[in-house]
């Protein structure tokens, strides 16, 4: 059975936190979760942000890549990159994290846009071949995304 689902685009990044820049394109093979936050956004600080550490600290890397998303589409003043790299040593979330790049023109990041992202929290599902399997705005229940992050796991893949 063939699967309908565009192929992930790469995120633009004017800085990568954690770790090198991470290519979607190179974790062919692997699930990969991008979770599209801002440090202001009370869901994401209550409950996204720490539910994403959890599940990168119970998935193998070799299975499941896990990225950040900061886009920031409000208070731009308020989240500078230094500012984000405070509030990550804070709550010592370890997982690489990309910050969106600006537009030149949209007061919503360029990353962001290219997705079509509602707002934040995001999480979004690429399955093991590269193709946007899910996106949720907002809360997603715990077992609801593990189940969906199993799901995907346990997809044949051959490359």
């Amino acid at each position: 059975m063939a699967i309908d689902a565009p192929l992930m685009p790469e995120l633009e990044a004017s800085e990568w936190l954690n770790a090198p820049p991470v290519s979607i394109a190179d974790q062919k093979g692997k699930v990969v979760l991008v979770y599209a936050f801002q440090m202001l956004c009370p869901g994401c600080v209550q409950h996204a942000s720490p539910q994403i550490q959890k599940v990168r600290n119970f998935f193998k890397a070799e299975l499941l890549t896990v990225i950040g998303l900061h886009s920031v589409f409000e208070h731009h003043d308020a989240m500078t990159p230094a500012a984000l790299k405070a509030y990550i040593h804070e709550f010592k979330y370890d997982y690489p994290i990309a910050i969106d790049m600006p537009s030149d023109s949209l007061p919503i990041p360029k990353t962001m846009a290219k997705l079509g992202l509602q707002g934040t929290p995001t999480v979004l599902l690429v399955d093991k071949a590269g193709r946007l399997r899910r996106h949720f705005f907002g809360q997603i229940d715990d077992l609801r995304l593990g189940t969906e992050i199993g799901l995907l796991l346990a997809e044949d893949y051959a490359a």
